[in-house]
């Protein structure tokens, strides 16, 4: 198997190959300035004699230096080349990396893979990555051969079509948490319309009635009561989609029937949301942990001692607020627990793990 580039992601992809039995062909401009930065194992040698010796060839260069290869288009000629390559922005060109290399070597067959994949994860494995590759070409037999190396390698291949998919493949790795925009900007708004109504209540409208300034709430108070609130909105909206369309089911009277727009979007982001309200559960619990923590708090605490000894009692136990509290802090660990048991069991490498009826339960019966 040959590489073609000297960089990060062709040593990585060097060092993975060799590790996975294969003999390795680097070609470099400079190969002796070049040898000591791979494995003993991989010849370093001229990028036209590392194409003459392989069939399956690694182009891990940038797009911009594609021409330079041109030189070796003879030698090319009939040979797979697995285009690595990603972009600096998505859809930054009309074309695909992986179209535009064929377009420049129309007697090879180009295929496009192993760009989701990091320099990281070739060197470490698969078991610490992600274990897709994501590959496609107009070629069947230049795609079976180019997953099966993948497998070899430890990887799973996912076939993506034809070279036409190749677009899709490299924005992939451009694109920052595409799921999480909405519930994100769900969560920004929830908080944010309850964070206003508990300032109101705790701070503003204290202030204009009494004249007491509780400015010193907000960062911890008001927080702290708005994100509970946050918690149980979201995690509602995890399972309000469920019940609409078991609705909509028994309303058309077939499970066949699409489901609306928004309503398809609401269930597939139903993860992202759940994980959202354990966030916010987890941050209250933090908080009201640090709540005897503060200045305030202690400055109240010696308030209420000088008080109780001006008025001279000697017992303030209140056993229906001591009850209460005592309930109200078990029930929160409780569900806590819970819903850490949710995120936990959300997470792929813990959901596969288990069977159907195992996951249905925990995310089903237990949520209830």
């Amino acid at each position: 198997i040959g590489v073609l580039g000297s960089g990060d992601f062709a040593r990585s992809l060097a060092i993975r190959l060799v590790c996975s039995g294969f003999k390795v062909v680097v070609g470099s401009r400079n190969p002796k300035r070049k040898a000591g930065l791979f494995p003993s194992a991989a010849e370093v040698t001229f990028q036209a004699e590392a194409v003459k010796k392989t069939d399956v060839i690694f182009v891990a260069v940038f797009r911009e230096h594609y021409s330079t290869l041109c030189d070796l288009a003879d030698v090319l000629a009939g040979k797979i080349l697995v285009d690595v390559s990603n972009n600096t922005e998505i859809n930054h060109h009309k074309e695909s990396n992986a179209e535009y290399l064929a377009s420049l070597f129309p007697a090879c067959t180009v295929v496009k893979g192993f760009n989701v994949v990091s320099a990281w994860t070739l060197q470490s494995g698969a078991r610490d990555g992600n274990k897709q590759v994501l590959i496609c070409s107009n070629n069947q037999e230049a795609k079976r051969t180019v997953a099966e190396i993948a497998q070899v390698m430890g990887f799973t291949p996912v076939d993506m079509g034809c070279i036409s998919s190749a677009c899709e493949i490299e924005n992939i790795p451009l694109r920052l948490l595409p799921a999480w925009k909405i519930p994100i900007l769900l969560a920004l708004g929830l908080f944010l319309c309850f964070f206003t109504y508990n300032l109101i209540r705790q701070v503003i409208h204290p202030y204009i009635r009494e004249q007491k300034n509780k400015l010193y709430k907000i960062p911890i108070e008001v927080v702290n009561t708005t994100l509970p609130c946050v918690a149980y909105v979201m995690l509602s909206l995890v399972y309000l989609p469920g019940v609409l369309a078991a609705c909509s089911q028994l309303y058309y009277g077939t499970k066949y029937r699409r489901f609306p727009d928004w309503l398809d979007q609401w269930l597939q982001h139903r993860k992202q949301i759940g994980l959202l309200s354990f966030f916010c559960a987890a941050l209250h619990a933090v908080y009201s942990l640090c709540l005897p923590m503060r200045r305030s708090h202690r400055y109240q605490l010696i308030e209420a001692a000088v008080k109780q000894a001006v008025e001279k009692k000697m017992n303030i136990w209140v056993e229906e607020e001591v009850w209460r509290m005592e309930i109200y802090i078990s029930v929160g660990i409780i569900a806590l627990g819970l819903l850490s048991l949710l995120a936990i069991t959300s997470l792929p490498s813990i959901a596969n793990s288990l069977n159907w009826r195992e996951f249905s339960f925990i995310q089903v019966k237990l949520t209830f």
